[in-house]
């Protein structure tokens, strides 16, 4: 039974329109897209540990670049979900996965070396993420935004 009024349009019942999604399927929603984020993190670190150690003369400028990048996906992610957690989110897959290929495995393989590169990638990109976690601003997630049809 759909209640109509000059506020609401027709077929749509009054507290529909101006709340959030109710129920699991917020959470769900909201879940997978956390899940998204934490897989891009994983991605963006095993291209990262990979691709770092481009060289311009003795500068590491692949390594400085992906500060860049280090900073800006987090903070965009951040501000597209509307808090922290959705910056903190693809971090944490960065930082972790980095880390992973940062230690010397059992056969002696590491990707992220000990030098000018590795270190401006790691250390750098640390403070990168844990920057653009901090600047980000809490608004609310967009996911659970419900907008007026007026």
């Amino acid at each position: 039974m759909t209640q109509e009024t000059e506020e609401t349009p027709p077929g749509v019942e009054a507290g529909a329109v101006s709340g959030a999604v109710p129920g699991p399927v917020a959470g769900a929603v909201a879940g997978a897209a956390y899940g998204m984020l934490f897989l891009l993190g994983l991605v963006l670190g095993v291209v990262g540990g990979f691709q770092h150690a481009w060289y311009l003369g003795g500068l590491p400028i692949a390594a400085i670049a992906w500060l860049a990048v280090l900073f800006a996906l987090p903070y965009a992610m951040g501000r597209m979900m509307g808090g922290k957690l959705g910056a903190f989110v693809p971090a944490a897959g960065w930082l972790l996965i980095s880390f992973v290929l940062a230690t010397p495995q059992r056969a002696g393989d590491l990707a992220i070396a000990g030098n000018s590169a590795g270190y401006w990638y790691l250390y750098g990109g640390v403070v990168a993420v844990a920057a653009a976690v901090a600047v980000t601003r809490s608004t609310g997630s967009w996911l659970l935004r419900s907008y007026d049809r007026a």
